[in-house]
């Protein structure tokens, strides 16, 4: 089998990250304070991560998404504001996202291959690989997994995933899609076909009712569906705005839909190592799988636990220890008050997210109720409807990424604003 060789290719043990529990969700109060987690989000750069999860996972996790940089050499911003016209990109708020440039194609590739090769080793007996990537790198990336997977892998599908949309280019076919490439340990993956049927085109439907002669002499079972072909036509997030949330890149939730439905089964155990938006974890909890995820940037980690949220799937939020924590301990610029069952908070901060633990032990934080704010029309609401122990404590989280808390330490006291 050809293998791809580059300056600098190796394959040296990569120091595993120390992690550090920082607290759990109960979405809307859920489970709280006693359901196990079933989701893991991590704030850290993900080979360290992932080489901190072999001693528990390795050869366990069912389906990895991987939705590396396309080795596109730009930068790209996130869209902070709320309730802005998306018809006038010149007054968007925007911040850092992230960036996908490197030196040369070696430093690259080496990025990629050592990330690879951890996700082989943490992919279950039976398991599947997905890696989105496009045009730029998809070649080399086939090569390398051709070597990774070795003679006992399974080569599955080449998907492309088209899309519509405006596009620059004016000495070429606009490109307007990107190459999904499936691998497997092993013939024994998942593959669940009557998961991901779609109905057949009417066309289709019409031709077999004329003639006996269509297709062949098979007749396909109409009432049932087809399984899709390889080439796969979703919108982009951009055009499905109750999906937006200004993280760049993100996928619609369609598409992470048909790879988690087709590959895995309820109860199994998603890993996104590439986080972005965390569309991948947000899927796997609304069809009942298990997930870990993980992302080096605070914005791409609020923005999985700000959807995920929404869910009702319990998780935990950890990080590298290596990463300092940033949470500002200020009270000043806010005011949280407790009266008739509910409690509301008063701030000046451009808050995007908040949440509360409402019988804080000091130690690990157990977010029981959260709000945050619409991506479309920029509303946010200071109140909520919790029962408060003798102590609490509410985080908060800005459209700049700032993190903010304060303890209430004991109703009396927040009743005060204190």
């Amino acid at each position: 089998m050809p293998i791809l060789n580059w300056k600098g290719k190796r394959l040296a043990p990569p120091a595993p990250a120390a992690l550090i529990q920082d607290s759990i969700l109960y979405p809307n109060g859920l489970g709280y304070p006693k359901s196990n987690a079933d989701g893991r989000i991590i704030l850290g750069e993900n080979l360290s991560i992932m080489a901190a999860l072999l001693p528990e996972y390795e050869g366990r996790i069912d389906l990895i998404y991987a939705d590396p940089p396309f080795f596109t050499n730009r930068k790209f911003p996130t869209r902070v504001g709320r309730g802005e016209d998306s018809r006038k990109p010149e007054k968007w708020k925007l911040a850092e996202g992230y960036h996908d440039a490197w030196s040369d194609l070696d430093a690259y590739l080496q990025f990629l291959y050592e990330r690879l090769a951890l996700m082989f080793r943490l992919l279950s007996p039976n398991g599947t690989l997905y890696l989105h990537l496009d045009w730029h790198a998809d070649a080399y990336a086939r090569l390398i997994l051709d070597e990774i997977f070795g003679t006992e892998g399974v080569f599955i599908n080449e998907i492309i995933w088209a899309y519509h949309g405006p596009s620059p280019i004016k000495t070429a076919f606009n490109r307007k899609h990107d190459t999904i490439l499936s691998y497997a340990k092993s013939k024994n993956y998942t593959f669940n076909a009557d998961d991901v049927r779609e109905p057949y085109s009417p066309n289709t439907v019409a031709t077999f009712k004329s003639s006996r002669k269509a297709g062949f002499g098979k007749v396909p079972d109409l009432e049932r569906g087809k399984v899709p072909e390889d080439w796969w036509y979703f919108p982009v997030v951009a055009r499905l705005h109750n999906e937006r949330t200004g993280y760049p890149t993100q996928k619609p939730e369609v598409l992470l839909e048909r790879i988690i439905r087709a590959s895995s089964n309820p109860g199994d155990l998603v890993a996104d190592f590439f986080c972005g938006s965390g569309t991948t974890s947000l899927v796997a909890a609304k069809n009942g799988r298990k997930f870990i995820t993980c992302d080096e940037s605070i914005r791409a980690v609020q923005t999985a636990r700000s959807r995920l949220a929404n869910t009702k799937t319990v998780f935990s939020f950890e990080r590298d220890s290596a990463i300092k924590n940033e949470v500002v301990y200020e009270s000043k610029n806010i005011r949280a008050n407790i009266s008739d069952g509910l409690i509301r908070l008063e701030t000046a901060l451009d808050v995007d997210f908040w949440e509360v633990d409402p019988d804080w032990d000091g130690k690990m934080f157990k977010s029981a109720a959260q709000s945050q704010r619409h991506a479309r029309s920029g509303e946010i609401h200071f109140e909520s409807k919790i029962k408060i122990g003798r102590a609490a404590c509410v985080r908060l989280v800005t459209v700049d990424g700032k993190q903010f808390q304060l303890y209430v330490q004991a109703v009396a006291d927040a009743a005060n604003g204190l």
